[in-house]
């Protein structure tokens, strides 16, 4: 059995305020660089597909672009290439809204 854990004494009411005001963009571990042009994406699972979409950005270890394939989950390994690299990554999240999804990727290879 874990002992429990008890709230540290040095963490502030301040501190912790600053923590939840912070932007998702300041909490970010790696810097985003702004993206642009198209990207393809390709997979054979469930059946072979090739799904043309646009950068949005990307990091050291991974990106984010829109597309129009709802079907895509989360999980799935996917082959890629944009205008600045090309590889293998795994879908991290979807967002869909109407006709537009907007996904997440971690590079694997």
């Amino acid at each position: 059995m874990l002992p429990k854990r008890q709230a540290s004494s040095d963490t502030t009411s301040a501190d912790t305020a600053s923590a939840e005001t912070q932007t998702a963009a300041e909490r970010r571990a790696e810097r985003r660089y702004s993206g642009h042009g198209p990207l393809k994406l390709s997979f054979d699972d469930p059946s072979p597909q090739e799904i043309v979409g646009r950068l949005l950005d990307y990091s050291k270890s991974g990106f984010r672009a829109v597309h129009a394939y709802a079907a895509l989950h989360t999980g799935q390994v996917v082959a890629f290439q944009h205008a600045v690299a090309g590889g293998k990554a795994r879908v991290m999240w979807n967002r869909i809204a109407n006709d537009r999804v907007e996904s997440g990727f971690l590079v694997i290879q």
